[in-house]
C-alpha cells in the first residue's frame, strides 16, 4: 500500500479550513495535518476548542504555533516607528498578521516534510496573495492546495459536503465576520459590502462601557512602548494588551476603512484598535517633538512606503529590511511619556514630558523671546530667502504676467 502524502493545512476551525480536512483527507487522500499559527489573537480556550475540531474532523496532527512575539519584533515594533496607517486610517490590523501566519506555517510544513500545503482563503480577497506568495517564495517545491477558491465553492455546498461525511457542528452564519488579533480587530458585514452604510454599534466586538474621562499615559523608549500610566512591561506584547483593555472600554479605535485591494478591487472593512490608534498617536506626538524637521519627513515617507508593501505582500522583498534599519535609527531619541485623556469614542492629546523635548531649547520660545538672534538677523535672513522669488516675480512683471490673477 503506497503511503499518503502530507499536507499541512492552515486551520482555524471556521467553515471553510474544516471543509478543507474531509476534502483534502476524503477526495484526495491526503494525510492531513492541522496547523494555526497564533499572532496573538487567539486565546487559551480558543485554541483548544480549535485544536478539538481538528481532531473531531480527523486530522492526523494538530499543532498551535505561537508567533506573536516574532510578529511583534519583526512588524508590530516597525509599524509603530513608522506611524503606520493605511490611507490615513487602517492600521494594517489583522492584514499584517498573514503574512507571518504563513511563514510560521510553511516552515512547519517543511519540518514535517510536508509534500503539499493548504489554506481556505477565497478568490477574492487579499489573503490568497500573502499565503499563495509567501509560500511560493520559501518552498516552491512545495504543492498549493486552495480548495473554496479553486472549486468556488458555497457556504450551502460546504455545509452538506461535512454532514455527508458525519461532522455536524453549528455553521449558522453569522452577520458579521470577526478576525481579532494583536494589532486590532477587522470586521466584515453587510454593510461593509456597501458605499453608503456604516457598521452599527452592535456589530464591534469591544461595547462602551467606561463614560467619565480618563488619563491614559504611554511612556515609549527608543519609540517602544515600555510603561503604561507608570506601570513597567518589558514584554512589549502584553504592554500593547494593557492599553487595548483601556482604550476599547471608551469604544475607542473604531473605523471604515476602504482601500484598493492588491487584486486590483476596491474594498471596505470595519475595525476596531484601541491600542494601534492610541499607541500611533502618542509616538507620532512624541516624534514632534524629539526629531527634526527633516528625520520627520523622511520618516514619514518610509512609513507610509513600509506599510504599503507590508499589506500588499511584500515583506520578503529585501528593500524591507532596508527600510527598518532607516525605521529603527530614526527611534534613538523618541523618548518619554505622553498623556492622553480618554472619553467615549474619542481621546485628546495632552501633551509630552522627555529629556530629548526640542522646544526646550535655550535658543528662544516660539511667539514669545529670541535668544540666538537678533531683529537685524531675522531682517537679513528674510531679504536672502526672497530673492528667488522677487526675481520670479519681476521677469513676470516685464513679460506682463501675473500669476495672481486670473
Amino acid at each position: 500500500m503506497d503511503k499518503k502524502k502530507k499536507v499541512v493545512l492552515a486551520f482555524s476551525g471556521g467553515l471553510d479550513t474544516s471543509f478543507a480536512v474531509k476534502y483534502l483527507s476524503q477526495d484526495l487522500g491526503y494525510e492531513v495535518h492541522t496547523a494555526i499559527a497564533n499572532t496573538g489573537g487567539f486565546s487559551l480556550e480558543e485554541l483548544e476548542v480549535i485544536a478539538e475540531k481538528s481532531k473531531k474532523l480527523g486530522a492526523a496532527s494538530h499543532v498551535t504555533l505561537d508567533v506573536t512575539q516574532d510578529y511583534y519584533n519583526r512588524s508590530i515594533k516597525y509599524m509603530i516607528a513608522g506611524n503606520v496607517l493605511r490611507n490615513g486610517t487602517y492600521p494594517i490590523s489583522v492584514s499584517s498578521e498573514r503574512i507571518f501566519q504563513a511563514l510560521a506555517t510553511i516552515e512547519y510544513a517543511k519540518k514535517i516534510g510536508a509534500d503539499a500545503i493548504a489554506h481556505g482563503s477565497t478568490g477574492a480577497g487579499n489573503d490568497q496573495v500573502r499565503f499563495d506568495m509567501t509560500f511560493k517564495i520559501l518552498a516552491p517545491e512545495i504543492e498549493i492546495i486552495t480548495p473554496t477558491r479553486d472549486l468556488t465553492l458555497t457556504r450551502e455546498y460546504e455545509i452538506e459536503y461535512l454532514k455527508k461525511h458525519g461532522y455536524e457542528a453549528d455553521f449558522k452564519k453569522m452577520e458579521y465576520s470577526i478576525n481579532k488579533g494583536l494589532w486590532g480587530t477587522s470586521i466584515g458585514g453587510k454593510e461593509t459590502l456597501k458605499s453608503d452604510k456604516t457598521l452599527p454599534e452592535e456589530a464591534y466586538p469591544s461595547q462602551v462601557t467606561r463614560t467619565e474621562p480618563e488619563t491614559l499615559k504611554i511612556t515609549f523608549d527608543k519609540g517602544e512602548v515600555v510603561a503604561v500610566n507608570g506601570k513597567h512591561f518589558d514584554d512589549k506584547v502584553e504592554a500593547i494588551r494593557e492599553i487595548e483593555k483601556i482604550g476599547s472600554k471608551f469604544g475607542i479605535g473604531r473605523d471604515m476603512h476602504i482601500g484598493d485591494t492588491i487584486i486590483g478591487i476596491k474594498g471596505r472593512v470595519g475595525f476596531e484598535a484601541a491600542a494601534p490608534i492610541l499607541i500611533i498617536a502618542a509616538h507620532k506626538m512624541l516624534e514632534k517633538h524629539t526629531l527634526t524637521k527633516w528625520q520627520q519627513y523622511w520618516k514619514d515617507q518610509i512609513g507610509n512606503w513600509y506599510g504599503m508593501f507590508l499589506h500588499e505582500s511584500q515583506y520578503l522583498e529585501p528593500v524591507m529590511r532596508d527600510m527598518e534599519k532607516m525605521l529603527e535609527s530614526s527611534q534613538r531619541n523618541v523618548n518619554g511619556t505622553v498623556e492622553l485623556t480618554l472619553r467615549p469614542l474619542s481621546y485628546t492629546l495632552v501633551g509630552v514630558e522627555s529629556d530629548f523635548d526640542l522646544m526646550k531649547t535655550d535658543f528662544g520660545e516660539y511667539g514669545e523671546i529670541n535668544k540666538a538672534w537678533s531683529a537685524d538677523d531675522v531682517k537679513g535672513f528674510t531679504r536672502i530667502m526672497s530673492i528667488p522669488m522677487q526675481i520670479y516675480h519681476n521677469n513676470q512683471k516685464k513679460n506682463g504676467k501675473n500669476d495672481l490673477e486670473e
